[in-house]
């Protein structure tokens, strides 16, 4: 069981938005630069994001991405969801298959796993990882100017 890079960049992705769309959208070239990740790869991931409507983007001078909707009702289950991520601790995938003869002896307690981290990540906000940012000090709030490159 292990969430993969994707994932985890997707959330780092439309985290690093949600903290700084006070002060515009915000480009893909800022959010790669901050967070230290490849803006191609980050392109994709917000195409994905884009698609299954979590953020907006325009392209062009000024363009960059927002969120679509409050950060309070985009939970991190959305975010993996959006990029086709499944965080699965059963060897099968789920599909109960995980031996010739049906499911293993284990597959109910990697299942009952599995349902457990996808509630815990269907309870957690964007804003709560913003507020908890904020609090812990790792952001600051003024406001931000982007320099065109």
């Amino acid at each position: 069981m292990r969430l993969t890079t994707k994932g985890r960049y997707a959330v780092t992705a439309i985290l690093d938005v949600a903290l700084y769309e006070c002060n515009g959208p915000v480009s893909v070239s800022d959010v790669a630069e901050r967070q230290g990740l490849s803006p191609s790869y980050l392109e994709k991931l917000f195409s994905h994001l884009k698609k299954k409507g979590l953020v907006s983007g325009r392209k062009g001078p000024g363009g960059g991405y927002k969120l679509t909707e409050s950060s309070h009702l985009i939970t991190i289950a959305d975010v993996i969801d959006a990029v086709n991520e499944t965080v699965d601790a059963t060897k099968c995938g789920g599909s109960e298959n995980c031996r010739k003869q049906g499911r293993c002896i284990t597959h109910d307690l990697w299942a009952g796993l599995s349902n457990e981290i996808r509630n815990f990540l269907e309870g957690v906000s964007i804003s709560q990882l913003v507020a908890q940012q904020r609090n812990e000090g790792r952001f600051k709030s003024e406001k931000i100017i982007s320099i065109a490159r």
